[in-house]
């Protein structure tokens, strides 16, 4: 088998297609969270703590050196609110994964506990079972 015949087959399988799909689909959810995070919940938090925007808040470890308006060395900040974004980007994400795994799982076990039916019973099965019934009534 060639390369290119190997390659278009394995490019070609479903579970390669279906997770390129949710690849696409979880870079574009996770822009709607992040959307949200910094432009829906972080500026009210930013009103609460009198900053300006959430992510900027930052501790300054070291001030920038600057000679004139040339900056020799920049500053060196702990950049907490940025982590803290990213903190709550990384829960919502993960709550809402887990919220559709969960359902999956649960349509899975639904679907497992549907019990077959029982396989009809053939000729000689319903034959001898009317025997019975009359033996029994005896």
């Amino acid at each position: 088998m060639s390369f290119r015949s190997e390659l278009k087959e394995f490019l070609m399988r479903g579970s390669v297609v279906d997770m390129a799909v949710g690849i696409v689909i979880g870079a574009a959810f996770g822009k709607i969270v992040t959307s949200f995070v910094n432009d829906i919940l972080m500026p009210p938090l930013a009103l609460i703590s009198d900053q300006g925007q959430f992510g900027d808040l930052k501790l300054v470890l070291r001030q920038a050196v600057m000679e004139g308006a040339e900056v020799v060395k920049p500053a060196v900040t702990w950049n907490y609110g940025a982590f803290i974004q990213t903190v709550v980007d990384f829960l919502i994400i993960g709550t809402a994964i887990f919220m559709v795994i969960k359902a999956i799982n649960s349509l899975k076990r639904k679907k497992e506990e549907v019990p077959a039916p029982p396989p009809e019973s053939t000729k000689e099965e319903t034959l001898l079972t009317e025997i019975r019934d009359l033996l029994k009534n005896k």
